[in-house]
Parts: structure tokens; sequence; C-alpha cells
């Protein structure tokens, strides 16, 4: 990678959705600001720009679509858009109403490199209720082909994207043509509209979209008539919309009085390898398979890779609005106690151990247990809480995991590993003042050992506790805390743990119980740590994870854009800088990154043996669901890739 990357070399694709004002029936003011809008996307490096329905002319000329005028002067506004476009660099995509032999289409055309690239006439003619366009248009279905390329089966080849295009009432039909066509390759679907508002239908709209880029795993543009078009009967708020797989990405704001640009990158590569993982999608693909026509439609336009305009989660697993966080974590609770209740219904055993360090993960191991409990209506004492001091344990972590246990009402006891580690350390001729990884490990077995077989003795289950982010970098001791019969917070990444125990002590302050409520946030407060070295001379804890292994957050957020989205280092790197400016610099990031890549390849084999445990979220590394790897597989080009990067690290 070099210094002079653009954002197309990352796989994005930059788009602009464009309502500029219009009077009526001018087709000299119409262009005009047309050009206007087209020159400022395209200075701000848009290699597409998408007008609504009928811009040139205005949506709302009635009967004057029948006037020879208007249509002579609309085509010859086509051809001084066509001259821009020679200079400009941008791909224009513009609605205005063509003569087709003695019929007239509603048409959306595209201009590019001083030449009309494709039309495209509107397929669905609405003509019901305020509609009543097939007075003036003729549907696309119903016109012959004509020797430049016309017809609703085109694709735009624009670098890396490949744009097709509806008209308004295209995307309210039931199958729509932008559906066949992105089974047809197309993963940017533009809609030129002039969708009238009324109470209510916003909402519907922006869901449609938001679902139709979903499910066509593609991003959709959107671009609708607003200031200007004329109110006798209808009022039109000029929707500029942009969605990409699922979400919408930017909204531009209605009834505006002036011109309204959204612009923003499509993640093509994302949404191209959702489809390469989807075989569904491509088995829908192949039985709609359609002759269209490829139009390469190249763009001169690039943009610095320092640029991007992409949206960057920074925890890309936790919601961002207080509502959808709230919601977010009462499914994902439901989901783990569903997963945990099930396990007991089918062993039919009421008994579960878990062992208890005071820390976020066994935290909210137990607080799943005891919601699974509840809801099954089994006593909470059935759920035994074991806390087991070693040599690193700390006042602060050992006092909460008692109180907690406490609060709760779960049975708890308190074994000491430390005479049988110590016993050990002499069976294996270890030196205890020795702290290596035997040191450390030996305490994690012998803690799993005692859960085990504590619950052999009373018949009951071991709950796991590790978290997605441990089992991703292979923050695990192997058959110690790797290991147990159940894990309901096996797919929870530590980001969203955090999350998940707030959630808990801000649910226990509602309903008073203060004790468990302090005791959680104080848990919240401690820092991450297995507790296997001993303590710092004032007793603090001294062995901190995320100075070892790097933040959590990072490795969150390398996690999901690795696995989610099947991103490489280089463009996982270009996301964190953006993600994190300001908050770690570019070489204590990319350290991080090289850590998580080569731990985990290295620790695979941790993965390949893990119990089971319930899918959440989009990424899982269950070995029987999600994530199949082999365990010797090599990370060389993975790590090479980060090696390179090293000099953008210095920037």
């Amino acid at each position: 990678m070099t210094h002079n990357t653009t954002i197309q070399d990352y796989g994005y694709f930059r788009v602009a959705a464009c309502v500029p004002q219009v009077t009526v029936a001018n087709v000299e003011d119409n262009v005009s600001r047309i050009i206007d809008m087209a020159t400022r996307a395209g200075e701000q490096g848009a290699q597409l720009a998408v007008f609504p329905e009928l811009a040139i002319t205005g949506y709302t000329c009635g009967d004057l679509f029948h006037n020879s005028t208007l249509l002579s002067r609309a085509a010859q506004g086509i051809e001084q858009l066509k001259e821009l476009t020679r200079k400009l660099g941008t791909v224009i995509v513009v609605g205005a109403p063509l003569r087709h032999g003695a019929a007239v289409a509603n048409c959306a055309v595209v201009l590019g490199g001083g030449e009309i690239l494709g039309i495209v006439p509107k397929t669905y003619l609405p003509n019901y209720k305020e509609f009543y366009e097939k007075r003036w248009f003729a549907s696309a279905s119903d016109l012959a082909a004509m020797e430049l390329p016309w017809g609703k089966e085109l694709i735009f080849n624009i670098g890396n994207a490949r744009v097709a295009i509806e008209v308004c009432e295209d995307l309210w039909v039931p199958v729509t043509p932008g559906a066949v066509a992105a089974l047809n390759g197309a993963n940017v679907i533009v809609n030129l509209s002039a969708s009238n508002e009324l109470i209510g239908k916003h909402n519907t709209l922006k869901r449609l979209i938001a679902q139709c880029s979903k499910s066509y795993m593609a991003a959709y543009v959107y671009a609708s008539a607003g200031c200007g078009e004329s109110t006798t009967d209808l009022v039109f708020g000029g929707n500029a919309i942009i969605a990409e797989g699922g979400s919408i990405v930017c909204e531009g704001k209605r009834f505006a009085r002036e011109a309204v640009m959204e612009i923003t990158d499509i993640d093509i590569e994302a949404l191209d390898n959702e489809r390469r993982v989807s075989t569904s999608f491509s088995d829908n693909a192949a039985r709609y398979k359609r002759n269209y026509c490829h139009i390469t439609a190249g763009s001169a336009v690039t943009a610095p890779a320092g640029s991007l305009m992409h949206k960057v989660k920074k925890l890309p697993f936790v919601p961002t609005s207080k509502d959808d966080l709230d919601s977010r974590c009462r499914e994902i609770v439901s989901i783990q106690a569903s997963g945990l209740m099930k396990r007991l219904e089918c062993t039919r055993i009421s008994q579960l151990v878990v062992g208890i360090s005071g820390g976020l993960d066994s935290t909210l191991a137990l607080l799943v247990a005891v919601e699974a409990f509840d809801t099954l209506g089994l006593d909470r004492r059935g759920i035994t809480g074991i806390t087991m001091p070693g040599f690193g344990t700390t006042g602060r972590t050992h006092s909460n995991a008692l109180t907690l246990m406490d609060s709760l009402g779960v049975s708890s006891r308190e074994i000491s590993i430390v005479p049988a580690v110590e016993q050990h350390f002499k069976d294996i001729g270890q030196d205890p003042d020795t702290h290596d990884v035997t040191y450390e490990n030996s305490q994690a077995r012998e803690r799993t050992q005692i859960l085990m077989d504590y619950a052999n003795k009373i018949n009951a289950l071991v709950l796991g506790t590790g978290d997605l982010s441990e089992l991703a970098l292979g923050w695990a001791t192997y058959n110690g805390d790797h290991m147990s019969m159940y894990n309901v917070n096996c797919s929870i990444p530590k980001t969203l743990v955090r999350h998940l125990v707030s959630w808990f002590a801000a649910k226990a302050q509602e309903h008073g119980d203060n004790a468990t409520s302090t005791t959680l946030l104080d848990v919240l407060d401690t820092p991450i740590s297995p507790e296997l070295t001993p303590a710092d001379e004032h007793g603090e804890i001294k062995q901190k994870t995320e100075d070892l292994v790097g933040p959590y957050e990072l490795h969150d957020f390398f996690l999901y854009n690795m696995i989610r989205h099947n991103f490489g280092p280089a463009k996982i790197f270009l996301l964190a800088r953006k993600a994190f400016e300001g908050q770690y610099d570019n070489a204590t990031i990319l350290k991080w990154l090289t850590t998580f890549m080569r731990r985990f390849f290295n620790q695979q084999f941790k993965r390949s043996c893990v119990p089971d445990g319930p899918k959440v979220g989009s990424v899982s590394l269950s070995p029987r669901g999600d994530w199949r790897m082999p365990s010797d597989a090599s990370s060389a080009m993975w790590l090479n890739e980060c090696e390179a990067l090293k000099e953008q690290a210095q920037d």
C-alpha cells in the first residue's frame, strides 16, 4: 500500500443523491441547477450523481408532457448535460420525458464521458388515486428497443460498482426491477422518484428502502422531487436517501427550500463479500437470469483514501441509540437464557455450577443463569457460585464475587486453589517464584477441575463464562477456563459484555436491589484481569489483560470487520484509523492489529473444540456453525500485509 491510495482502492464507491430546486416546465432553469449540483458533487469526488424523476422539466407538468415545445427543450437539456460530463468526469443519472416514436417515456438518462450511455424508461406507471401517469407516458414493457442502449435491462459498470436503475413506482411493486437487476449482478440500485408526502408515508418509504438494500445485498440511492414542484394538489418533500446492506446511511432534510445533496461512500467490497457468502442469494439469482446489457461507464473521478466518507462505527457490536441498546440487551439475554433453559431441560438437570471471579464475564454468566432459573421457576439456590482465590486474587474482586452471590440469592462456596496448586508445583517441579505460563495455567486448570468435580458431586452442569473476544484471541487456558458444559457468553464480545452488565445494573436499580446494582457497577469499574500473578504492593490488580494483548475495543473492531465483512488488514487499518482518530495513534493501532492477526490464526486449535453455546449476533466462531478454519492455516499473508502498512503507520 502507498500513500497515494484512493477510496476506490479499498472497495468504495462515492455517490451523491441530489434534489435540486425546480421550476415547473422551465427546462433552462432546471438544467442550470442540475449542472451546478452535478459540478459540486464531482468536486467532492462523487463518481455518480443521481437526480429525481423528470428533474429536467419538473414532475408536475401534467398535460404539458404532450407538448412538443417541452419535449424538444427537454431533449436539448440532455445534450447540455451530456457536454458537461465530457469535462466533469462524474456519471449523471437524471429524469426526463423523451419521445419514443409516437409515445413519450418517463426516462432515467445515464450520461458520462460526453455520451448518453443508456436510457431506462419507467416500467410501472401508477394510475390510481392521485397518479395519472398512463395519461402521458408509455411503460418500458411496451416500448421497442432503440439503437442507443435503451430498456429496463441495463447495468452500468462504473469502477467497482454495477449500477441499475428504477424509477419511483418501480420500488413499490412486489417484484421490483431492482431486485431482478441485483440478482443479475447490480450492486447499486438508484431510484429517480417523485413521491408525494402523506402522513406516515416517509417512514414506510425508509423501511422499504432499507429492506430492499438488505435483501438485494446492495446499496440503494434514492432521489425524489422536492422544492419547486407544483403544490396544486400534492406536496413533494424532496427525499435524498442512501442505504447500504439494510441500513439508512444518510438522509437529507425534507421540505427544504433549497437544493439538498447527500454524498457518501458505499462499501462495494462489503456488499460483494456478503453475496459471496450467501448461497441463498446465488440460488435465487439462478432463477432470475436475464439478458442484461452491461455498459462500461468509466468515471474519471477519484478521491484519496484519507477523505473516506463512509460512516465507521467504533463499537460495531454495540447499538448507538439508548433505546436500541436497551432492546438489544433484552433480546441477547433472552437468547442466552433460552439456550441455557433448553440445555437444563434436555439433560433433566436443575443444578448449575459457575466459577465467580468478580470479573465481567463470570458476572454476566451468573446473571443469565439467574434469569434462566427464574423463568423456569427453579430455586436460585440450585445455582452454586464458587469463588476460588489464588495467588493473584485481590480483595476487590473477591469481595465483589461474594457480595454478588449473596445479593442474588444463589448458593455460594469458597475454595482456595493455593494448597492444591502449590502441591502441583512440587509434583511437576515448578518454581513458584517463576511467574511463567505454567504458573498461570496451573491455576486456571485447577479452578476448572474444581468446578467439574463439584458439578459431578451435586449432579450439575458447569456453566462457561468465556466471551467471543477471548475466543478470537485464544485468551483462555486450554482445558482450563476454555472448557465447560455449556457457555452462554461464547458469542458475546467484550465490548458488549460491559453493556449487558450495565443493563443488569440499571434493571436491579429499578427494582430497588441496590446491593446488586452497586456491586455490578464496581465490577464494571474493575480492570479486566485473569488475576493469575500476584497483586502489586498495594494489593491492587497488577496483571491487566489489555496491557498484555491490547484494548478490547480495538480487537472487537478488528474481529467484526474481519469476520463479518471478510476484510483484510489494510482495509481494517484504514477503518480503524478513522474510527479511533484522536484516541490511538497509527502505530498503536497497527501494533495491536498485527497481534490480533497472529493470535487469531495461531489460536484456532482452541476454537476447534469449544463447548456448545448459543449464537447471539452476526459474528460467531463456533466450529459447528459459522467458522470453519484449519488449525494449521498459515497467517503469513495477513502478517505480511500488516508489515507493509508500517510506512502508513508513521503518518
